[in-house]
């Protein structure tokens, strides 16, 4: 597969979980700041552009407003949901040729509430909602016309990758709320897993156990170790060397070590630190995406979040 078409299906991957999980966070820091009147607007809202990698200006007067502009509307913030449409559908243009139709279909459609208009006139929660609406579609029409070859690894590869740094960012801005069990419930809300995690604990809701099923659970598609575990798949079916010890492919040594960390580490050292930890997962993606870009996509510089990472 060319480089560049390889790089484009990477990039559609993350892109459009990158918007997905970010109108998640929103949606669940929005709530809260909702409904609990106790808690401090300005810092909740720092912390969270801190998180979501956005270095807020002395002169910013810093709120939800700000937030939503900074991390939702603004077209020009790299951080935003509709930077993240954008490319996607930028990216899904440059593979326009190895795209089914629908697929195509489902990107430009979605894009074109940009311009048009639309996706600035609608507000929370709605945009949150639709967001994450255009996103299943899109995922949905992938995995229904895509033939499985080395353009839908590459888009996996992506999705995952993405998926593990975007699930560390939401466990992290759960932690800062830390003390009750609301913001985890939200979490788990937003996250699409709250009956699954009451069904896998038996309706006992503890932050404890909504960061272990975050984190390790290996059977919900969104925990860190599922996302994490399916990306090295994809980069060994990439791969297929067959070799026999060690490995020369960088990304799937430092996602594979991650991994392998986080499953066999005490649940405790892990929640001892949990923003740490989470950081330290950012870095391992931002460090993986490099070594997927030196190694797979030719001429190319790896595309990372600003600031946190």
């Amino acid at each position: 597969m060319l480089s560049r078409i390889a790089e484009s299906m990477f990039w559609i991957g993350r892109y459009v979980e990158r918007a997905e999980d970010t109108a998640r966070i929103l949606d669940v820091q929005t709530q809260l700041l909702l409904e609990d009147a106790t808690i401090d607007e300005t810092t909740t809202c720092a912390g969270l552009l801190s998180i979501m990698g956005v270095e807020a200006e002395p002169e910013w007067a810093v709120d939800t407003a700000l937030v939503l502009d900074r991390l939702c509307y603004d077209p020009s913030s790299p951080t935003s949901i509709a930077a993240a449409l954008a490319a996607a559908r930028e990216s899904a243009r440059r593979a326009r040729e190895t795209l089914s139709v629908p697929m195509w279909e489902a990107i430009n459609t979605t894009y074109r509430a940009l311009p048009s208009g639309h996706f600035d006139s609608m507000r929370a929660p709605m945009i949150f909602q639709w967001v994450r609406e255009r996103a299943a579609l899109i995922n949905g029409t992938a995995d229904a016309t895509m033939t499985r070859d080395e353009g839908w690894h590459f888009l996996m590869l992506g999705r995952c990758v993405e998926r593990a740094d975007m699930t560390s960012r939401l466990v992290a801005t759960a932690a800062q709320s830390s003390g009750s069990t609301a913001p985890w419930t939200s979490t788990l809300r937003a996250s699409g897993g709250y009956e699954a995690f009451l069904r896998t604990y038996k309706g006992l809701e503890t932050e404890r156990g909504a960061a272990e099923f975050l984190l390790l659970d290996r059977l919900f598609p969104r925990s860190v170790v599922f996302s994490l575990n399916r990306a090295e798949q994809c980069i060994e079916n990439l791969e297929s060397s067959g070799q026999r010890a060690g490995f020369q492919n960088e990304a799937q040594r430092l996602l594979g070590r991650t991994r392998a960390e986080f499953e066999y580490r005490s649940l405790s050292d892990v929640m001892a630190d949990l923003p740490n930890e989470m950081e330290r997962l950012q870095r391992t993606c931002a460090l993986a995406t490099e070594a997927v870009t030196r190694r797979y996509f030719a001429g190319s510089e790896a595309l990372t979040w600003q600031g946190a990472n």
